[in-house]
């Protein structure tokens, strides 16, 4: 086999087909509600109880909501190609699965490794903030961390430690900390405890997952319920500001452009419904119900999103949001003080199923990668005991729990973006691929308008990968370049496909 085959050899559609039915690596015990809640706990956090509120005080207004539209368009686009691909590939692994069977080994792995490092990273940036929620709640009990304790070291503060170490070697001297901070204990601790979590019984994490989630859409619900009583219509005017300029910074808010602005920062906020694809082989009737719970995820929580941010922007004005506690403050402003506290405490219980989602999907490509021989078989064991990958999620959890502990959130959060709208581009193109190359296949749902919908979803996603600060490519580029390394004096040596054409 020529070196150009390897890197294209691909597992055909009726293989993998023919596989679901006979691997038993896991149990299968999620329904489709359980599906379901997966995705929406991968959808809904930091976006509704964060983003909404700070992207109308900064950029769209009350027009807002207006820009959840429009990033949820741009959303569904590849959603409707996951479900398609779900219905079509039951199989572990998501976007890397999907890219193995139509584009080819090489760029399976791409997208694989990439995932990996983006799922993790989502994980350690919602545990910095969950952590963040709680000391707020603590604090309002009276209760305070130690300094040292309460937070990570900031970039400066890792610097003069890292100059301390290696030396200056002619770069100017960092001065000392001023601030006692170095590690956030509770980021940490959630990491571990959700990683805990995720390797015992599937079910067991399932049902925990389900009622947190059902926690979140209640904490929601409750918001939308309470506030419609108390929206003023005059705060929806202008609905879309007029644009203004800073003369300082020259840096432009509002108008059609701000609204975009604002669709382009909360289209992070409104993915995630991949992570259930990645438990596949968990699921009862996987080709039935993934395809649903694709789709059913992100339509719930779109609605949840528009009607949180009509609500937030109706009972106070949209310069007074923001805070990184945007709901609790909106209603805080009109004396619901009880309610600010209940939904400080449904955003940290809700959050939490953000860290269960993401975890679980990074686990579940590890395990994948492992299992077709791209990484050594030792991660591809199951625990006999509980029946889940435990290797590979405990060590994502002591991983996610050093970078959520030691690192500042933005450092860390400047990573996640560019792995899923590459793989946002991969399933939308691949969709296309498969169409053309196997139009007979039998598919138990099909993206409508396949020629207009997955072009689109590339574009969007192709626009916001060009938005991107530099230093996000250039850290993105090191992480590739080393998982070709990986994957050229290993994975393409010990790929099952090798073992499988001698």
């Amino acid at each position: 086999m020529s070196f150009l085959s390897k890197l294209l050899r691909h597992k055909s559609v009726e293989q993998l087909q023919a596989e679901v039915g006979q691997r038993g690596d896991f149990r299968r015990v999620l329904g489709l509600w359980q599906l379901t809640a997966i995705g929406i706990g991968g959808i809904i956090g930091v976006g509704i109880f964060v983003l909404a509120g700070q992207q109308a005080a900064v950029n769209a207004g009350p027009a807002v909501a207006l820009s959840f539209i429009i990033a949820g368009l741009g959303s569904a686009c590849a959603a409707l190609c996951y479900a398609e691909f779900a219905g079509l590939i039951p199989v572990t692994g998501s976007a890397y699965t999907y890219g193995y069977a139509v584009l080819g080994e090489f760029v399976a792995w791409i997208i694989g490794w990439d995932l990996l490092l983006e799922y993790a990273l989502v994980v350690a940036v919602v545990a910095i903030g969950w952590s963040g929620y709680v000391q707020v709640l603590l604090a309002s009990a009276g209760v305070h961390l130690p300094e040292w304790a309460q937070q990570s070291m900031s970039a400066q503060t890792m610097q003069y430690y890292l100059q301390q170490m290696f030396g200056t070697h002619g770069a100017q001297a960092i001065a000392a900390p001023s601030d006692g901070h170095r590690f956030n204990v509770i980021a940490a601790g959630v990491s571990i405890g959700v990683a805990i979590l995720l390797t015992l019984r599937t079910e067991w994490g399932a049902r925990f997952n389900t009622f947190v989630v059902a926690i979140k859409v209640i904490g929601v619900l409750l918001v939308v319920g309470v506030g419609v009583f108390y929206i003023n219509t005059a705060n929806w005017h202008p609905f879309i500001p007029a644009r203004v300029v800073d003369v300082k910074t020259g840096l432009g808010h509002f108008g059609w452009q701000g609204v975009l602005t604002g669709a382009s920062v909360v289209f992070f906020a409104v993915f995630g419904y991949d992570t259930l694809t990645t438990a596949a082989e968990e699921a009862k009737h996987p080709q039935r119900d993934l395809p649903r719970a694709v789709l059913l995820s992100l339509a719930i929580a779109m609605v949840l999103y528009i009607a949180v941010s009509l609500v937030l922007t109706g009972i106070t004005p949209y310069s007074h949001l923001g805070g990184d506690a945007s709901v609790s403050d909106a209603f805080e402003s009109i004396g619901l003080h009880w309610l600010s506290i209940t939904i400080a405490v449904a955003a940290v219980i809700g959050v939490t199923s953000v860290l269960f989602a993401f975890m679980l999907g990074a686990a579940r490509i590890w395990f994948a990668l492992a299992r077709d021989g791209l990484l050594p078989a030792w991660f591809a064991k199951v625990s006999p005991r509980f029946g889940t990958p435990a290797r590979p999620t405990i060590i994502l959890g002591l991983f996610t729990a050093l970078v959520a502990g030691l690192l500042p959130i933005g450092e860390v959060a400047e990573l996640v973006n560019i792995g899923t709208l590459s793989a946002f581009i991969i399933i939308c193109a691949s969709i296309m691929v498969l169409r053309v190359r196997r139009p007979g296949l039998q598919r138990n749902f099909r993206t409508p308008a396949v020629w207009f919908t997955a072009p689109l979803g590339i574009l969007f996603s192709a626009v916001l990968i060009y938005g991107l600060p530099w230093i996000t490519y250039e850290r993105f580029v090191i992480w590739m370049a080393l998982g070709c390394v990986i994957y050229f004096a290993y994975g393409i040596r010990h790929s099952k496909l090798e073992s499988d054409s001698k």
